[in-house]
């Protein structure tokens, strides 16, 4: 009679004996592609209220350069002295560059998710003409913003391109110098290609607000069509009023009604 030899059999992988490690749930979260347009969402929101607040500041430029100077001194010395002066300043432009990155990082995320996904159906012929424009150009309006950003910083906060950023003058009246930020913005615009791209950038700067102003909701469930007319609305009015505002700025130093 033969024998019978019997054995058992292993694990195939490893992964049968091993138990996978529990990431932390926000990061599992953004591990999808809801998590990922949550934080698109979010950064976008926080993003546009910067965007709104620091074109109404620089309204200032119009009550004359003793009142724009101050404004900016006041942004400079943020809770003074309870931190050094710029500290606060600082650590909310790092907020505001971590919530850019983790915005560009969720959209080329989810560009790649979506490639191999059926992209998610509009509500109405209208809205689909609407999102696919405005969608097809995002990524090279975003590219563009992103280097206006770029010559932005290196035109009126580092003064690389501009040889009147960083220096101090003392108005009327005061006890202290203030750096003289009406003066270097009205050196910049004074440049014919500065001012032009000053311009043309703002313009992209709003078609890729009214994208993310009108997608936000969508990012956060909140598509009914019902609403979409809406946010519609609310998309070309916010987009509107930034892009007239900070293309003001160039045209009236180039008009002359600034200077």
């Amino acid at each position: 009679m033969a024998q019978v030899v019997t054995s058992h059999r292993g694990p195939v992988t490893g992964t049968a004996t091993h138990k996978r490690k529990k990431r932390p749930f926000l990061l599992d979260l953004y591990s999808t592609a809801v998590g990922k347009k949550y934080v698109m969402g979010i950064t976008g929101v926080a993003m546009m209220g910067f965007v709104l607040f620091h074109m109404i500041g620089n309204l200032k430029m119009y009550a004359g350069a003793a009142g724009l100077d101050h404004y900016a001194h006041f942004l400079q010395t943020l809770l003074y002295p309870l931190a050094p002066k710029g500290w606060v300043l600082w650590i909310l432009r790092g907020g505001l560059i971590s919530m850019l990155f983790l915005h560009l990082h969720a959209a080329w995320s989810l560009t790649r998710l979506n490639r191999h996904a059926r992209p998610m159906k509009y509500q109405s012929k209208r809205d689909y003409q609407i999102a696919n424009f405005a969608s097809r150009t995002m990524r090279w309006t975003g590219i563009i913003v992103l280097a206006f950003l770029v010559w932005h910083l290196l035109d009126l906060t580092f003064g690389v391109v501009n040889s009147e950023t960083g220096k101090m003058i003392t108005h009327p009246g005061d006890e202290e110098s203030v750096k003289a930020v009406y003066a270097s913005i009205v050196y910049s615009f004074q440049r014919t290609p500065v001012a032009f791209f000053y311009v043309v950038a703002n313009i992209l700067l709003g078609i890729h607000l009214f994208h993310g102003a009108w997608s936000i909701f969508q990012s956060f469930g909140l598509n009914n069509p019902r609403f979409n007319s809406w946010t519609r609305a609310f998309a070309t009015g916010f987009a509107s009023i930034v892009v007239i505002g900070n293309v003001s700025f160039p045209i009236a130093v180039m008009a002359g009604i600034v200077g």
